[in-house]
């Protein structure tokens, strides 16, 4: 099952140059074409949330993600939260057991890859803190967003392997139980236009069918 619900997202009609290095120029009467090895490839690499691909699909751009995480702290609000430079969400509610991130304009669906969790969805950001317009998860992963705690009206959800959900923007979403890993595609449909779309991670520039 792994291998074959991530393909039926990711066989999608694709365009525009790669990075110059590349040397290949997409047409949107062609689909792009990703293998669960190249996945593999970048979720190995260090980091938590890495880009693969983006692309220009006619009336919006698509991206894919790989993105892996841990077994969580189990941190929790002390109370003496403040907001930061760039502040955002709110100044109180009622903690939810997970940090997680809302996205200004960038819906996601994940796709289970592989582990297991609890994912909260829903609530508000307290005392959140948004991300540089330098950031990588600004000009690469998801566009502006707001990071923090996650209180008030949450929906609490068993994912494994195999899952889907769908994650619309603006929409708080983080983890607040994972006891080894969970790996997930993320799919990002822009139909704004605030990431690249001519994305290609350096470890499959130039490979990608």
């Amino acid at each position: 099952m792994r291998k074959s619900l991530p393909f039926l997202l990711l066989g999608l009609a694709l365009t525009l140059p790669v990075q110059a290095e590349a040397q290949r120029a997409w047409s949107l009467n062609e689909a792009t074409y990703i293998t669960a090895e190249q996945i593999d490839e970048v979720n190995e690499l260090p980091g938590v949330d890495r880009q693969i691909v983006s692309r220009n699909i006619g009336e919006l751009n698509l991206s894919v993600g790989i993105i892996k995480r841990g077994p969580t702290s189990g941190a929790m609000p002390t109370g003496n939260e403040q907001f930061g430079e760039r502040p955002c969400g709110v100044s109180e509610g009622t903690p939810s057991g997970a940090r997680g991130i809302e996205h200004d304009h960038q819906t996601e669906t994940y796709v289970i890859w592989s582990g297991e969790g609890t994912l909260v969805t829903g609530g508000q950001i307290l005392y959140g803190n948004g991300f540089s317009d330098a950031s990588t998860v600004t000009t690469i992963l998801n566009g502006p967003s707001c990071s923090g705690f996650i209180v008030g009206d949450v929906k609490r959800i068993d994912v494994r392997e195999g899952d889907v959900i769908i994650i619309p923007a603006g929409v708080p979403h983080g983890w607040a139980q994972i006891d080894d890993h969970v790996h997930y595609l993320s799919v990002r449909p822009d139909p704004q236009r605030v990431l690249p779309d001519d994305y290609e991670h350096p470890e499959v520039a130039g490979e990608l069918r």
